[in-house]
C-alpha cells in the first residue's frame, strides 16, 4: 500500500498543475495500486481551511474558503482513508517510548504506515526517516 502524506495529497488536489500531473502519472504508473492516506492527513487538510475560514470576519470572505471545504470534501470521498486505530496508537507509544522525536501528527501518519506495512509518500524525509522501519520516499522531486 502507498500512503501520502498531507503534502503530497495536497498537490493532488490542484489537478490543474504540472506537479499534481506528474505525481499522478507516478501513482498510476505504480505496481501497488493500493492507494490511500490518513485521517491524520484529513484532518491537517480540515483544520487549514477551517482557520481560512475563522481568520475571515467578514462572511463575504468566508465564501470561497467554504467553497473549498466543499471541494476537498469531494476529492477526499475518493480516497480510501486509514483511521488512528489501536494498533496504530501501540507503535505510536512504542516509537515515543524508543525516543523517536519527531512532530506528533507525524509520527501518528508514520504509525499508520508502520501497521499497514505501507510505503508513506512525503516530502519530509528529514524527519520521517527518524523512524525505524518506516519506509518514506519524496515523488516531488
Amino acid at each position: 500500500m502507498i500512503l501520502l502524506d498531507t503534502d503530497h495529497l495536497t498537490i493532488l488536489t490542484y489537478s490543474e498543475s504540472s506537479r499534481c500531473q506528474a505525481l499522478q502519472a507516478q501513482l498510476d504508473s505504480s505496481p501497488d495500486q493500493k492507494i490511500g492516506t490518513t485521517i491524520i492527513s484529513v484532518e491537517e487538510q480540515w483544520r487549514g481551511w477551517f482557520a481560512v475560514v475563522a481568520r475571515h470576519r467578514n462572511i463575504h470572505r468566508q465564501v470561497q474558503a467554504y467553497r473549498e471545504l466543499v471541494e476537498l470534501h469531494a476529492f477526499l470521498s475518493g480516497w480510501t482513508i486509514l483511521p488512528l486505530d489501536d494498533s496504530a496508537a501501540d507503535r505510536f507509544e512504542q516509537l515515543r517510548a524508543g525516543g523517536v522525536r519527531i512532530g506528533s501528527m507525524d509520527l501518528k501518519i508514520a504509525s499508520i504506515a508502520l501497521v499497514h506495512d505501507a510505503l508513506l509518500l512525503s516530502a519530509n524525509l528529514q524527519d520521517f526517516q527518524k523512524v525505524p522501519g518506516l519506509r518514506v520516499e519524496n515523488w516531488l522531486t
